[in-house]
């Protein structure tokens, strides 16, 4: 805490004075109350600064991080906490991987389905494209003397 400024959110709360060297300054803002009261209720002012006391300093703000999410957690849930967030999305994403396989599944079948399905089609079953084609295909047997069009004649209708 320097001159004149007010102090963090955790001397503050336990009405204290905050002092130069205070453990909870970098990481409960005077800003934002709420942080520091969440992880008091759920794991104690002394217990928090025990555990920052045995941290490096680089992996401190990750702690107090991850000390708030489990006290937010616990708040939510009491009984499980972030375990029951964790479980509640793992299985959510093994309904998904299922769903995904299902629809693979049936995305291989149609595919299977239609590799199989030129040669079975009645057709009436085809699209007015492939029924031409195939009486085109049929109109070499055509000709021009007993008054049937020529080949020629079909390209030009679809040119």
């Amino acid at each position: 805490m320097g001159a004149g400024s007010s102090p963090c959110a955790s001397c503050k709360l336990l009405r204290r004075r905050c002092a130069k060297d205070c453990i909870f300054a970098p990481y409960f803002p005077p800003d934002d109350p709420h942080k520091f009261a969440i992880v008091h209720k759920i794991f104690g002012a002394s217990n928090v600064s025990k555990m920052l006391q045995e941290l490096p300093l680089d992996q401190r703000p990750d702690a107090v991080n991850s000390m708030v999410y489990e006290a937010s957690a616990r708040m939510r849930d009491p009984v499980y906490g972030c375990v029951g967030a964790i479980t509640f999305l793992q299985n959510q994403v093994s309904r998904l991987e299922m769903q995904l396989a299902a629809a693979q599944a049936e995305i291989l079948s149609f595919q299977m389905q239609q590799q199989a399905a030129p040669a079975s089609f009645p057709m009436t079953q085809m699209n007015q494209y492939d029924q031409n084609l195939v009486f085109l295909s049929n109109a070499d047997s055509f000709n021009s003397v007993d008054g049937s069009p020529e080949v020629e004649d079909y390209c030009s209708l679809w040119s």
